[in-house]
């Protein structure tokens, strides 16, 4: 096997892993977003949430992890669609915050 063999591979490894990260991290995220908004009695709009920052940070124990940004809309039942964001680092929520309302993560 030649090294640009072992290096497309190596490359392909990655891609699927960060899709896999990516993708459970969106999950977490929208269970987070569907939590607060249950506790809240909100409606949570269109049942997901959209990646609107990704960039590497350093963790409280040193290590280097995904922070990603994802925002969100839910109702309080009229017809205004209010924005609503979570931040996580890694697969660990920092925040949930609904609007003017703010929610700590269980």
């Amino acid at each position: 096997m030649s090294v640009s063999t072992l290096f497309g591979l190596l490359g392909v490894a990655l891609l699927v892993w960060f899709v896999h990260d990516a993708l459970r991290a969106r999950e977490a995220a929208i269970a987070v977003a569907r939590r607060a908004c249950s506790a809240q009695g909100l409606q949570l709009l269109d049942d997901t949430v959209e990646l609107r920052e990704l960039r590497p940070q350093r963790a409280l124990r040193g290590g280097l992890h995904w922070r990603r940004r994802y925002a969100f809309e839910f109702t309080r039942g009229d017809d205004r669609r209010i924005d609503g964001v979570v931040i996580m680092c890694g697969h660990r929520v920092e925040s949930c915050v609904l609007g003017a309302l703010e929610s700590s993560p269980s």
